[in-house]
């Protein structure tokens, strides 16, 4: 039976991640760890430890006390974050990864998940339809972190033998947990905004496209790329990963769609900067091809499921929580 550790579980995705683990696998088989203790009652019932992911001796005592053979690494500062705190970022983003493959050649683990982002992209990449392998030069510290990041965990796949697998994320949408820090929280934020207050001010321009992914989708990739076949990857810590992209323009129009009269203005801030240089639209071909990759959930049918279970948290006085 598999082990499982996952670092940042506390975070937007984490939170989702460890459920949907536990589910597959069994309360007692995956433990969530943070730098701090978890607010969300589900994460707290199953087993959690406290892991500051820049201190080595903190992940080796659970990989220890567990006999942990994978690492989902979720801890990261992202792209809004990371341009307040750079240096924090590099040690977050950069140091972890290494502490992580370190502890995995030390402890001879199974496999290490190792999440990237659309970041990795800049100016000069093509920005309609992003190719897998193309240009990396991002403008922004998290970028430049996550770049590293692939390329280090495939110097440790070639080198060492390490399992190490990773994808680029796009903007995650969640109906369950608020983003923390990114620069497509905004695809968030105005769902819980048209639920309260019927109207939104966004901090990018009505006509910036960018990729997006309803969570569900976003679990589902992480963990079938964490189950394929190793001989059938030809990439490793690099998938580029798509669903659909939006404005926030049109995102408005599709809540338009429940709520007729929401309302959306536009006060682009430092955010705009870095939405600039990233991509439109992502070809996800390779992913699709090795490990059978697909999307289930398109605009619509994720903004009518939004929502849906946002309205019901807001009826019952929990929308926060």
């Amino acid at each position: 039976m598999k082990k499982l550790l996952v670092i940042g579980a506390c975070g937007q995705i984490g939170t989702e991640l460890v459920q949907a683990l536990r589910e597959k696998y069994g309360k007692k088989n995956v433990v969530a760890s943070d730098i701090r203790k978890p607010e969300d009652e589900n994460l707290a019932d199953g087993l959690f430890e406290i892991i500051d992911i820049t201190k080595v001796p903190q992940i080796e005592a659970v990989i220890e006390k567990y006999t942990i053979d994978t690492i989902y690494n979720m801890a990261a500062l992202l792209s809004a974050t990371g341009e307040k705190m750079p240096v924090k970022c590099w040690e977050v983003n950069m140091n972890g990864v290494l502490n992580v493959l370190q502890c995995a050649l030390k402890y001879n683990l199974q496999r290490i998940i190792m999440p990237s982002s659309i970041a990795v992209f800049g100016p000069d990449t093509p920005r309609i339809d992003t190719p897998n392998d193309t240009i990396l030069r991002p403008t922004s510290m998290y970028g430049v972190t996550k770049v590293c990041g692939e390329r280090l965990c495939d110097y440790y796949v070639k080198r060492y033998g390490v399992d190490a697998r990773g994808l680029r994320y796009p903007g995650i949408i969640s109906a369950e947990t608020l983003p923390g820090g990114g620069t497509t929280d905004y695809a968030v934020e105005i769902f819980y905004k048209a639920i309260e207050e019927g109207k939104y001010t966004c901090f990018l321009g009505p006509e910036t496209r960018l990729p997006m992914m309803y969570m569900p989708d976003c679990i589902k990739a992480t963990i079938d790329l964490a189950e394929a076949d190793f001989d059938s990857l030809t990439h490793h810590n690099d998938f580029n990963l798509a669903a659909f992209s939006v404005t926030p323009a049109k995102l408005a129009d599709a809540i338009r769609k429940f709520i007729p009269n929401f309302e959306i203005d536009y006060e682009p801030d430092y955010r705009q900067m870095i939405a600039d240089s990233w991509p439109e639209s992502i070809d996800d071909s390779v992913a699709r091809a090795e490990w059978g990759w697909k999307p289930e959930w398109d605009l619509d049918s994720m903004t009518r499921d939004m929502l849906e279970k946002l309205k019901k948290r807001y009826s019952e006085g929990t929308l926060y929580k």
